[in-house]
């Protein structure tokens, strides 16, 4: 199965409720007074082979149906198309500018529902293309990549995936496992860590994960390992420890590696929606965060805030998940994002 279908088929899976919401918009749009339309309806298109459930954004343009009205691009329907928008946790801001610019040169003119996914599709990669870039692979050695996250963001699970990805890809790497307050985290690091074959360097429960991430750069550097994945704590209820904690971890490893950490990586799960904007606004203050990577958008109804966190901060999406298999991590299409999160084929 290829990347794009499991993000069209799995995304939104759980949307039931907004979905609902959304087919009321649709009904109540339809009898609200529009006038006769200038134009007949378009012919029932026939449906595509293979085609799948349509997307959150999908549904208010009836992607699911046989038949595709043409309707008129009015006050009321960008009214509508914002409220939707701003539903799917795209943010105020962002659904005002693309509702904006999907009415550009088409308001007063009837669309179908196809040509309508279609320029949302577009307006939604525009946003999504300039952030679009994969983690960047240095020729340093060991490359050290810190990364960080709320606890139970999938920052624990994006890392085994990460190691036995670049792992399988001829990459030697290590994994420090420095959330040293959380047992089951460094269990399920060293669970991944067997199965791809790829050393885990633990410490003591509760002991000092600074003192842990310096010995793991020490033996990162003796093995000539490529790649050094430094997980860490997500207790945001006392910032104030969580910043000094990350901020001695970086003092320590520039004790051995001076440029070091390379990347720092903010894991994001995609089922806390606007949340997700605050604790980007947070960690850029705790740590330098150089990319992001979006967890679980097959859990959740509120995909568009991927589009909101672009628009808003422009920090580079390395990759999105949609499920708990190494497979089910990828590098960011921005393309295949928009095309899944408005139900097109």
């Amino acid at each position: 199965m290829s990347f794009f279908k499991k993000l069209r088929d799995r995304m939104f899976r759980s949307s039931d409720k907004i979905g609902e919401g959304l087919e009321a918009l649709v009904a109540d749009e339809g009898g609200a007074g529009d006038a006769a339309p200038a134009v007949a309806p378009s012919a029932p298109a026939a449906p595509e082979a293979g085609a799948g459930k349509p997307g959150l954004l999908g549904r208010i343009f009836g992607g699911g149906g046989a038949e595709e009205p043409r309707r008129l691009v009015d006050d009321a329907m960008l009214e509508s198309l914002e409220e939707v928008l701003i539903q799917a946790d795209m943010g105020v801001e962002t659904a005002v500018r693309v509702t904006a610019n999907i009415a550009e040169g088409r308001f007063g003119k009837r669309i179908s529902t196809r040509e309508l996914k279609a320029a949302l599709a577009a307006e939604v990669a525009r946003i999504m293309e300039p952030v679009a870039r994969p983690l960047p692979i240095y020729p340093k050695r060991p490359q050290v990549v810190l990364v960080v996250g709320v606890n139970g963001s999938g920052k624990t699970t994006t890392i085994g995936k990460l190691a036995s990805q670049f792992k399988a890809a001829g990459k030697s790497v290590v994994i420090a496992a420095g959330d040293t307050f959380r047992a089951a985290a460094v269990e399920q690091l060293q669970v991944w860590g067997q199965r791809a074959g790829v050393p885990v360097l633990t410490a003591a429960e509760g002991s000092d994960p600074a003192s842990l991430a310096f010995d793991a750069l020490t033996q990162a550097q003796a093995q000539g390992a490529d790649l050094l994945l430094i997980d860490t704590a997500g207790r945001l209820q006392n910032r104030q420890d969580l910043m000094e904690e990350l901020a001695k971890i970086v003092r320590v490893i520039r004790k051995v590696d001076a440029t070091a950490p390379h990347n720092t990586l903010l894991v994001l799960d995609a089922t806390t929606g606007q949340n997700a904007i605050s604790q980007v606004d947070i960690f850029r203050k705790i740590a330098d965060v150089t990319g992001l990577v979006m967890t679980k958008l097959d859990g959740t109804a509120k995909g568009g805030v991927l589009v909101a966190l672009a628009d808003r901060f422009g920090l580079p999406i390395h990759a999105i998940g949609v499920g708990e298999q190494i497979d089910d991590l990828a590098p960011f299409d921005p393309e295949d994002f928009a095309k899944a999160l408005v139900g097109q084929e």
